[in-house]
């Protein structure tokens, strides 16, 4: 499948074998699309890089950068060199998402004037598959979401189709928002008067990822505060 007008971009991080494995099956799902992929790696193992370097449409970043928001920023921007208008952010986990859903969720029209967002977003019977603390602060970014940009929907899932035009704002964060650039770039498309869409499925939560733990409840909190505050500077920053 090729897609002419949408490039992807992801970050990576294998930390271990077991995180490897899953990353390399997912990617190899992603290949299949034949669409050109950004990547920022944050030091995973030699045996990893050198499987995204195998792929031909695969393009990893040589940017030594660490973190969500460096790593994210750094293959957004790569990505938005691309000759396409659109952009799909995904994280690089989404096994299920792009073997059943990717291939039908990129068909979706395209507008350069005017769509700026087309969220991936998650149908209630999917969203409640998710641990119960991980439900309850995804909410909570989801009704600031629909707060600041008019739409109810989930704006948690992951994946999006982001209009390019949006990119260049990414310049005008001073600070670590890790997680927080997402939300970030849905309100300054929202203040560029582009389209917020949500494209809704039974996006069910992985096996491995059922973990509800204190640290994966203090982590989850941590998304929380980041997800705030790139919303909220998305409301504040100068937009041409």
């Amino acid at each position: 499948m090729n897609q002419p007008n949408l490039v992807i971009a992801t970050i990576t991080l294998a930390r271990n074998a077991t995180e490897e494995k899953l990353l390399i099956e997912s990617l190899t799902q992603l290949a299949r699309l034949n669409i050109q992929v950004f990547i920022t790696d944050g030091g995973s193992s030699g045996s990893f890089l050198q499987f995204l370097r195998s792929v031909p449409h695969f393009f990893l970043s040589t940017a030594q950068v660490k973190g969500v928001w460096a790593q994210a920023k750094n293959s957004l921007l790569e990505a938005s060199q691309a000759d396409s208008d659109f952009i799909l952010y995904t994280e690089p986990d989404k096994l299920l998402f792009f073997t059943q859903f990717l291939p039908t969720f990129i068909t979706q029209p395209l507008h350069k004037e005017h769509t700026g967002v087309i969220l991936a977003s998650r149908s209630e019977s999917g969203f409640a598959t998710f641990p119960a603390f991980q439900q309850m602060s995804e909410r909570a970014i989801n009704n600031c979401c629909k707060e600041i940009i008019k739409l109810a929907c989930d704006y948690t899932y992951g994946p999006f189709i982001l209009n390019k035009k949006a990119v260049p704002y990414l310049h005008r964060v001073q600070e670590d928002i890790g997680w927080g650039f997402r939300p970030y770039l849905f309100g300054i498309a929202r203040r560029l008067t582009l389209s917020i869409e949500s494209y809704e499925g039974d996006f069910t939560c992985p096996d491995e990822q059922t973990t509800d733990s204190a640290t994966e409840r203090i982590y989850r909190m941590r998304q929380l505060s980041q997800n705030i505050q790139g919303l909220v500077l998305s409301t504040s920053v100068s937009v041409d």
